[in-house]
């Protein structure tokens, strides 16, 4: 295995490295901070938790330099989907950049608009940043980017997915044509495709997880029920088994702010944390639950993806996700460095379908669990309890009780 030493970085940043607690570079660091510090552009396909931050960071401190010193003139330019995964990648090169003296500076959304813009005129070198707010400052001529020398794209799917693709290709305009462009991305579609072979090419391609991967310290399982009958289960789960650290996942924003409700009139403390809460109550809810104030939090996939929260003991899937790589970078929060983790999906009978999905994604099949005594109604639809690996789109579970196979699936 390679050190950090080995990967060409100076030793400012070895100094860095060792205050941010890294030990051995992971693989995508591995891979790709020697073709970033040579200047290529890089295209890396890796999955949540496996270190990307410091992958683009690190090289990308030691790439830039000051060309100018006027303000609101950023050399470095990271945009990401959410305000926090903004504020964490802030957070790291802050402190990796320590050394070198740079001004790091963050603009988001759903913080007032005033005190950031005072704040890059008092000077940036890198600026990490949403795409809605950075647009913002691009329309009302308040940033220049024509002096960026690194563009880094985080979680590009992501942003694709939340209907961010119109501002990212402004920015690929606004940005110099011989700006370095880094794109970091758990999945790589055609749209993506489509923009790297535009902006990117001759790109260094970097591949660390394949689509449909999982972590394999998750014991995964699934929960068929009737919606009707979700608040009950759930809390029956919780119930059944100490709660540690956990994440509860909920397709809509409303249906994460009722379930905290219900949970808060059953004496259980967590909060909820969506797109629709203000920035002040996002960050004070997820500081109490990495605090360990609350052990729940109840969220929209706002969370799924580039949240770093150490411990999470499990999730829950309260709502089956639609989408098959959501799921995987849902249930990616849990069972990680080396720990063992739990993630339950329920799966009621107008989600068997995108739960099918789920499965054919990943190639396998996610056995069935219930809690004892808990009274089912008679009208959930049960996936049989033994079922061969899927090798093929899984056909439609079966009515009633679990059967057994008698057969394999072909």
């Amino acid at each position: 295995m390679k050190k950090f030493e080995d990967l060409g970085l100076d030793p400012k940043l070895m100094k860095a490295v060792s205050r941010l607690n890294y030990k051995n570079p992971t693989p995508v660091q591995e891979q790709a901070i020697p073709p970033i510090l040579e200047g290529r552009h890089v295209v890396a396909c890796a999955q949540t938790g496996t270190g990307k931050t410091a992958a683009f960071a690190l090289p990308l401190i030691q790439r830039i330099t000051r060309a100018s010193r006027k303000k609101a003139v950023p050399h470095a330019l990271i945009v990401t989907p959410t305000r926090e995964l903004a504020a964490q990648v802030e957070k790291v090169v802050s402190i990796a950049a320590q050394p070198y003296e740079y001004k790091v500076r963050l603009v988001v959304g759903g913080i007032k608009y005033k005190p950031q813009l005072e704040r890059l005129r008092r000077g940036v070198d890198i600026l990490v940043a949403t795409p809605g707010r950075l647009l913002d400052l691009i329309d009302d001529q308040h940033i220049d980017l024509s002096q960026v020398q690194v563009l880094v794209l985080d979680e590009a799917d992501r942003m694709l997915d939340m209907g961010f693709w119109p501002p990212i290709k402004k920015i690929l305009g606004t940005v110099s044509p011989g700006c370095q462009k880094l794109l970091f991305s758990a999945t790589i579609g055609s749209e993506i495709n489509k923009m790297v072979g535009v902006h990117m090419q001759n790109a260094v391609k970097i591949e660390i997880a394949r689509k449909g991967e999982t972590v394999r310290q998750i014991d995964q399982s699934c929960m068929p029920v009737e919606h009707s009958q979700k608040a009950e289960l759930l809390l029956a789960l919780l119930g059944s088994s100490p709660a540690g650290k956990t994440l509860i996942f909920t397709r809509t924003k409303r249906r994460a702010d009722v379930l905290a409700k219900i949970l808060g009139r059953n004496q259980i403390k967590c909060q909820a944390i969506h797109g629709d809460r203000n920035q002040s109550q996002r960050t004070r809810a997820l500081k109490d639950f990495t605090t360990g104030r609350i052990n729940i939090l109840v969220t929209t996939d706002v969370m799924a993806r580039g949240i770093h929260v150490d411990n999470i003991d499990s999730v829950i899937n309260y709502d089956t996700p639609i989408s098959p790589e959501d799921y995987i970078h849902r249930i990616g929060r849990t069972g990680r460095a080396g720990k063992r983790g739990d993630a339950t999906t329920f799966v009621s009978p107008d989600e068997i379908s995108a739960f099918r999905d789920i499965e054919f994604l990943m190639k396998s099949v996610i056995p069935v669990k219930d809690i004892e005594g808990f009274s089912y109604k008679e009208s959930r639809i049960v996936p049989q309890k033994e079922r061969a690996a899927v090798k093929q789109k899984p056909k439609p579970f079966q009515q009633g009780r679990p059967q057994r196979l008698r057969g394999r699936r072909r």
